[in-house]
């Protein structure tokens, strides 16, 4: 089985929903290229499933249209059912059917063909998402590990050129959501699928996606990658989304733009109307202070140990604490006196 089909891509363009009264979804624009996984991170209620079922066809929106490679399958007079769009859906409690073994729900939505095609590409599947042995086992008998790669194997049955995850992998332990995780998105990159993964987990999004959309109260606020969305976000509110940030005054001399540590290194993401850069620890440096300096003095007050990093809390002589990340185990000590500068990320 090649795993390949010839609809290979998403485009949701100015998608508004509203459910009575409240708008969920509001203008939401985005693209899923071929064999990219697309991550929408946002809150509970932040309209990140409602846009699934839209795309899905479970919704019809109040406007905006969707794609699916160059047929338009939601939009003004155009609404096609969701079992003739080419998508797969998994949903969050895998939604197996309970009174079918393994290989019966996969051969449940897989497009016509022989007995043997159809059973060679089902146990082609369970190889795959590594449950080759698992054909004859009911839902109830698999571990919720073994429940979701089934259900993506069933999904994939479909061929289909998009991949919808809505929290696929949340109601998994840490060690095995990391396992089923990695097999998952091997599985949708060899089959080139476009994929768009719901999650409210910052460092899922970081961890799966080739681009991040962070949705807040129905409307995307950036899109871009995860190095990107972290060192320069939209927002402050979209910087301590994805951890600690560092918040420096800046004002204008000439060209360049200074701070309580000197001048801002090449791009530097700002916030309230460019007066506040929003700095990550990893843009701080510490140096140990050898006599009195212009700008940068300062003492450590805390040391948060993170494993094979410290996080380094400094309370400036003039201006803010701020926090540095370094390498552990390091040679800081409370009371310190330290240098601190700026550098690039």
């Amino acid at each position: 089985m090649s795993g390949a089909s010839s609809v290979r891509q998403l485009r949701v363009e100015q998608v508004t929903h509203s459910y009575g009264n409240t708008t969920v979804v509001r203008n939401v624009s985005l693209d899923v290229e071929a064999g990219q996984v697309h991550c929408l991170l946002g809150p509970s209620g932040s309209g990140k499933s409602t846009l699934l079922r839209v795309i899905a066809g479970l919704e019809t929106p109040d406007s905006g249209t969707v794609s699916i490679g160059s047929a338009q399958v939601t939009g003004e007079h155009i609404a096609v059912p969701p079992e003739q769009r080419a998508i797969g859906f998994v949903f969050q409690d895998y939604a197996l059917f309970p009174h079918l073994n393994v290989r019966r729900n996969i051969l449940y939505g897989m497009p016509p063909g022989t007995r043997a095609e159809r059973h060679a590409k089902m146990q082609s599947l369970l190889e795959r998402v590594e449950l080759a042995d698992a054909a004859s086992a009911m839902p109830h008998t698999l571990s919720g590990g073994e429940q979701q790669r089934v259900a993506l194997a069933r999904a994939l049955a479909r061929e289909p050129g998009v991949m919808l995850l809505d929290e696929p992998f949340s109601s998994l332990d840490v060690r095995l959501r990391t396992e089923v995780r990695e097999t998952t998105l091997r599985v949708l990159r060899e089959f080139n699928t476009a994929t768009l993964l719901v999650t409210h987990d910052p460092q899922e999004s970081m961890r799966c996606a080739d681009q991040v959309s962070v949705i807040r109260a129905g409307q995307i606020i950036q899109t871009a990658t995860p190095q990107d969305l972290y060192f320069f976000p939209a927002d402050r509110e979209t910087a301590e989304t994805f951890g600690v940030i560092n918040t420096l005054k800046v004002r204008r001399e000439g060209t360049q733009r200074v701070t309580v540590l000197g001048c801002l290194p090449g791009a530097a993401a700002l916030d309230d109307s460019n007066e506040t850069a929003l700095l990550r620890p990893e843009c701080i440096a510490l140096e140990p202070a050898h006599g009195p300096t212009t700008t940068g003095q300062g003492t450590v007050c805390t040391i948060e140990p993170e494993g094979g990093t410290n996080l380094i809390g400094v309370q400036l002589s003039q201006g803010p604490l701020v926090k540095a990340r370094c390498l552990a185990p390091g040679n800081w000590n409370i009371g310190a006196a330290v240098r601190v500068r700026l550098r690039n990320p």
